[in-house]
Order: C-alpha cells, then structure tokens, then sequence
C-alpha cells in the first residue's frame, strides 16, 4: 500500500510519526507536522482534513511498517482457543515496545485533545476486538474460565495488554520484554483458562 501512496501523503505520515514517537506524551502541532513534512499546512489539510485523521492513518502507516496484519496470522489461524490466545498475548505484547511512542502520546493527549481521543479509542477499539475473539475462541472450545463472561474475560484480557501496563512493568519496574511477556502469558492461562 504505502508504495502505491501520494508521496506527500507518505512524506507527511512520516514526518507524524516521527514528531509523534520521538517525545513519547507531547502533543505534536499540525503546523510542526507540515514543517517537518516540508509541506505547507494547507497541502497538509488537503491530505488530511483534520488531526483525527490524520492520527489514525499515522498508526495505521505504523501497523503496515510492522506488519501488524502478518504478526497476528499465527492467532488468526490457530486451531485451537487456548493456541490463539497464547498467539494474540504475544504478537501484541512483542509489539507494544514497537508502538510505545505514539501510542504514549495518544495517550496523554487524549484526555484533553478530542482529535487524539477518538485516534486512541479507535485504535484501542480494534485491539479490543482482538481480545474477544481469543476469548471466543476459548469460549467455543469450552475452555474459558467460568469465573467471568465473555465480556468480561475479553475486558479483563484487553486490560492486561493495555500499553499502561507494559509502560508500567518495563520502563518505571525495569522488566525485562521477556519477562513482561512470560508473565502476561501466565496470568491469562491463570486467570482466563479452565
């Protein structure tokens, strides 16, 4: 996709994440993107009318750099409930250290900038999506605890993945990714397997 991109498109993708990631919970300007870019701040609303936008197709850009899609194939096509769960904990938990820059930033500004509000509860939209189909999965093999619902077994999952609790264990605690993810993969078999 970003090979058959408008190269101003692409230029201004970039230049958003790069503001974005480099000052993890700062707020990045329309007009410093456009500077960045090398674009004037009406090419850049031309291409993107507003910040939402613009915020969405910057993660978006990201997921298709990282291959989001095939990171989440081996979940996607497990045969099993208690394989795709194990499948989704560690593609998403591998891929948070990826994402933490903009991620963090969405995060802070959200709670007072509607733009990042509603580029952040989209994205953590679709990863909540990601959890309740593992935890479906798990339902439908019968393997789901019967301490929670489906409901609240995909919120307590989606919960567990939240970028919070990675920034939490490895930057403020000093956990090492490996141990993050050895432990988030403990704590759902623990908590939301039979």
């Amino acid at each position: 996709m970003s090979s058959e991109m408008n190269p101003t498109r692409l230029r201004i993708l970039k230049a958003a994440w790069e503001l974005l990631d480099s000052n993890p919970g700062v707020a990045a300007r329309m007009s410093d993107i456009a500077k960045k870019a090398g674009v004037s701040r009406q090419a850049l609303y031309l291409h993107f009318p507003n910040r939402t936008e613009l915020f969405i197709a910057t993660t978006k850009y990201q997921d298709e750099v990282f291959c989001v899609q095939d990171r989440l194939a081996d979940s996607r096509a497990a045969m099993t409930g208690l394989a795709r769960l194990e499948a989704f904990v560690t593609a998403w938990g591998s891929y948070v250290p990826k994402i933490y820059g903009i991620a963090k930033t969405l995060l802070v500004m959200k709670e007072t900038d509607e733009d990042a509000a509603r580029a952040w509860t989209e994205r953590m939209g679709d990863m909540r999506e990601g959890c309740a189909a593992a935890i479906e999965a798990l339902a439908r093999d019968n393997a789901l605890t019967s301490d929670m619902s489906q409901d609240e077994a995909a919120d307590y999952l989606w919960a567990q993945l939240s970028i919070t609790q990675w920034e939490l264990l490895t930057r403020d605690c000093g956990w090492s990714q490996q141990r993050y993810l050895e432990t988030l993969l403990s704590n759902a078999n623990r908590m939301l397997t039979r």
